[in-house]
């Protein structure tokens, strides 16, 4: 689920389906990454995955910042920094918590609601007006969680850890639909460099807080997968931010649901994981409920997928 900012303005005579092509790399990529953490957490638990995933991040994104042009944040930068970066641990932990719980298409497709909770965040937040064809589309799309849920409670291996994983992830996505507002507030004063490295350098010392008592030395086996999934999610944000540098929102926005489908495939993949008529029916009900939701209010056109 890294935070990429986008713009929706074209920038250079691209073909719309170029970055289209682009966007559906990119949300591929971060979607390999979803699986490669969940394999990760399974091993070592989520803490450990997210804070050595936060250092190793932090050592990328910090090579990258000092190669080029380059000034320390100010200190009302710097705060926004740190107010995203615990925002976005939260969603780490959770959604990475609730994904070892869950099977993957299931948990990508709830995660798809965070546009809705974004709407009425920005609401309360930011004062923007909310349209009525968007609260149908949010009531459409809690009946998609609520078709989710009913499968999972109704399914003979039904388990006390699915339900704890769909609140973790529903949770996740609550904190995720803040965390876009503060990306739009972020893009105001720091280039990606900068919000790459401080985002990731202050999860790495939230997170360190808790180390003495946490964190264990990772196997040596899994810092092959580690470095992967922090490729996968760097490439992914880069190939996600360059699309919506080139197109219309307009354009990008179905392609980023594609990553349900790639969660099929690779839950089935990976961990042998089949889909449910209800997991489908609940995400397909999410999906339409988040593009109808756009279409009202364009300001929705952010990344899913690229949240961390």
């Amino acid at each position: 689920m890294g935070g990429t900012v986008k713009s929706s303005s074209a920038a250079g005579a691209v073909s719309p389906l170029i970055p289209v092509l682009v966007c559906a790399l990119g949300i591929l990529l971060l979607s390999a990454m979803d699986a490669g953490m969940k394999i990760m957490v399974l091993a070592v638990g989520v803490y450990n995955t997210v804070l050595w995933r936060s250092m190793l991040a932090t050592v990328v994104a910090g090579a990258t910042w000092l190669s080029g042009p380059r000034s320390l944040p100010a200190p009302s930068a710097l705060r926004l920094h740190a107010m995203r970066a615990a925002t976005v641990a939260i969603v780490m932990l959770s959604f990475f918590w609730g994904l070892a719980r869950l099977p993957l298409a299931e948990a990508i497709g709830l995660s798809f609601v965070a546009p809705l909770f974004a709407l009425f965040l920005a609401a309360m937040l930011l004062g923007e007006r909310i349209q009525r064809q968007a609260i149908w589309a949010s009531l459409a799309g809690i009946a998609g969680v609520a078709i989710i849920l009913a499968g999972q409670l109704g399914h003979a291996s039904y388990a006390k850890d699915t339900l704890a994983g769909t609140m973790a992830v529903l949770l996740s996505t609550v904190f995720y639909a803040y965390n876009l507002i503060l990306a739009r507030q972020q893009a105001l004063v720091a280039k990606p460099g900068e919000i790459m490295l401080f985002q990731n350098l202050c999860i790495a010392i939230i997170l360190g807080v808790a180390a003495p008592w946490l964190a264990v030395a990772l196997p040596s086996d899994l810092w092959l997968p580690l470095a992967g999934v922090t490729a996968l999610s760097l490439a992914g944000q880069f190939l996600m931010s360059w699309s919506y540098a080139r197109a219309e929102a307009q354009y990008l926005i179905p392609t980023e649901y594609s990553a349900f489908i790639w969660a099929i495939g690779l839950g089935w993949l990976f961990f042998d994981e089949a889909v449910t008529w209800t997991t489908l029916a609940g995400a397909g009900l999410i999906v339409a409920s988040c593009l109808i939701a756009s279409r009202s209010n364009p300001k929705l056109a952010e990344p899913i997928e690229a949240a961390v």
